[in-house]
């Protein structure tokens, strides 16, 4: 008989965090991307998550993490934060 089956499932804690990162980092890039913010943006991220490369030259990372109170957060998080708690208890 599977153990697993009589084990409860666990109940993730969730919280809201803070989160600041600072990049500082060499592309080379088409001009035209440079100034649309949001796809910069989406372009920055995948640059830095797949790591360098010859268009990509990192320079200096920094990130902060810190867990704030739940009334800090926006009332749209704290309703999801609710929902994920909600749909740990089933």
């Amino acid at each position: 008989m599977n153990s697993s089956a009589h084990q409860q499932p666990v109940d993730p804690e969730v919280g809201v965090y803070e989160c600041e990162v600072k990049l500082k980092f060499r592309i080379i890039e088409e001009k035209g991307v440079m100034q649309n913010r949001d796809q910069l943006l989406e372009l920055l991220v995948d640059a830095v998550a797949y790591g360098d490369d010859d268009f990509v030259e990192s320079l200096q990372s920094e990130v902060s993490l810190q867990e704030i109170s739940e009334v800090d957060a926006s009332p749209e998080m704290r309703r999801q934060l609710i929902r994920l708690r909600n749909a740990n208890w089933r």
